[in-house]
């Protein structure tokens, strides 16, 4: 359930901005248009805001400005140091997007940028049903993440990417839990949810869930 992946987030810790900024060339289009990534999906939420894989606080940096009143969830203990070192009296927890301390109240949004792969198809809906149960209608979902059409557009991007000789993009591409829009279609809508899709750059899309009536 991502879990496996925290000595990654914690070495990431240190040149993460570098990376996020377009730094690294072998990364650059994935976090092409980041700060407008970001900034979608705060805009699109409203309310109470849960906020899972809070990172070094870059969401939650704009979700405040826009008077978001947000609870963070965060499994790497240098990233939520990071956040916590930001926004001082932020409501941070220990946790994943499966396993997190009870809320101290009832959340109106729930939203993530680049990290919903890290759970398989399978640990996704179960995420997706608990949500599902802590929306009340019209409550939404709004994550940004690296998304394939369908297995096609998968196979087309992993040719791509080792044509470039990007080893590491390549290695994450084939490791990770990346999702097809078709699967997740099927997950949010089985689960009660509308919902669409934005493609933001060659890699990310944003994936907006309405609580269903």
């Amino acid at each position: 359930m991502g879990r496996e992946f925290i000595q990654l987030f914690d070495d990431w810790a240190e040149y993460y901005e570098e990376t996020v900024s377009g730094q690294d060339q072998e990364y650059k289009e994935v976090f092409e248009r980041y700060d407008h990534i970001l900034e979608t999906v705060a805009v699109r939420s409203h309310g109470t805001v849960l906020e899972f894989g809070v990172g070094t606080g870059n969401l939650t940096e704009k979700l405040i400005k826009l008077g978001r009143k947000v609870i963070g969830v965060e499994p790497s203990k240098i990233m939520r140091g990071k956040t916590k070192a930001r926004f001082l009296n932020l409501l941070l927890f220990d946790g994943d997007f499966l396993s997190f301390p009870e809320l101290p109240e009832k959340v109106d949004s729930i939203v993530s940028t680049y990290a919903f792969h890290h759970l398989t198809d399978t640990e996704k809906e179960v995420a997706i049903s608990l949500y599902s149960t802590m929306l009340d209608e019209q409550g939404k979902i709004i994550f940004a993440d690296t998304a394939f059409i369908n297995e096609e557009d998968r196979q087309e991007c992993q040719r791509k990417v080792r044509e470039q000789g990007y080893e590491n993009l390549l290695e994450d591409l084939q490791r990770e839990y990346y999702s097809t829009l078709e699967v997740l279609e099927e997950l949010f809508t089985k689960n009660g949810f509308k919902v669409s899709f934005e493609k933001m750059n060659s890699y990310v899309w944003v994936m907006e869930a309405i609580k269903a009536v």
